[in-house]
């Protein structure tokens, strides 16, 4: 068994907020021996499969990441980078009005690629409002657990004990649910910022410019491979702050777990 097998084997499983989700009993992998996803023992509920993809060997936990987070993440990184390539034309043709031409041909293909983003962004942003009402109903119900213990507790249904153990497990519960929902706050926030219309003008006929985008069609392959490789060059500088941030607050949320 390959060492990153047995980081994930037995460990327990909890969110990226603390809560805890389960226990891992085994993985299934592809032929070629890749991980495709993890089985996790989830007591009364049974066994769940998680994508490999979502879960984070973080010491002695894995910590599993939610789809919602991941595709924000993703739409993020790819606007933020088209726009990096649309800016960067500009001052290019600022600099040399002579390059304004060739230029053109690019400033398409990342307009383009821009309109496709804003495509996907409305189901992002949908999935994230799905998400806050989830959360919403769960905080009401939570709330309306609390209240009713207050209540069986002054009319001596239960004691002090008790009731003190349902009010501090559920405002944990509450706690871990508004972490949640300030970051998707964030995310909404960030993925909503407009975006700013260039400073430069390009040329454009409607017949040239929908031939330029059928050529890029075609060529497809050629810049992905770029945006492929405009994907690593970046996580370099701006996933190493995301991955640091984050990996302080989780180490923060096992520590605060473990105490």
């Amino acid at each position: 068994m390959s060492d990153i097998k047995l980081e994930f084997v037995g460990k327990q499983v909890k969110d990226m907020y603390g809560a805890y989700v389960g226990k891992v009993i085994g993985l299934v992998t592809d032929i070629d021996g890749s991980i495709e996803s993890v089985g996790v023992d989830c007591g009364s509920i049974g066994l769940k499969q998680l994508l490999y993809e979502q879960l984070l060997v973080q010491g002695d936990y894995v910590i599993f990441i939610p789809k919602w987070r991941m595709e924000a993440q993703k739409l993020l990184r790819q606007k933020s980078l088209t726009i990096k390539r649309v800016k960067a034309l500009e001052n290019l043709v600022e600099e040399n009005d002579l390059m304004k031409d060739d230029a053109e041909v690019l400033h398409l293909i990342y307009e383009k690629r821009l309109v496709d983003l804003e495509n996907n962004e409305q189901d992002v942003i949908n999935a994230l409002n799905s998400r806050l009402q989830e959360l919403d109903s769960q905080s009401t119900t939570i709330k309306t657990i609390i209240f009713d213990a207050k209540l069986q507790y002054r009319s001596n249904d239960i004691g002090e004990d008790t009731y003190q153990q349902i009010n501090t497990n559920s405002i944990e519960l509450l706690d871990r649910i508004k972490l949640e929902k300030d970051e998707i706050t964030s995310f909404l926030s960030r993925i909503t910022q407009p975006y700013e219309a260039p400073t430069v003008e390009f040329e454009e006929t409607k017949i040239e410019s929908q031939e330029i985008i059928d050529e890029v069609s075609e060529a497809e392959p050629i810049s992905e491979d770029i945006i492929n490789n405009e994907k690593q060059e970046s996580a370099t500088s701006e996933d190493v702050q995301n991955d640091e941030t984050e990996s302080n607050w989780l180490n923060e949320v096992l520590t605060r777990d473990t105490a």
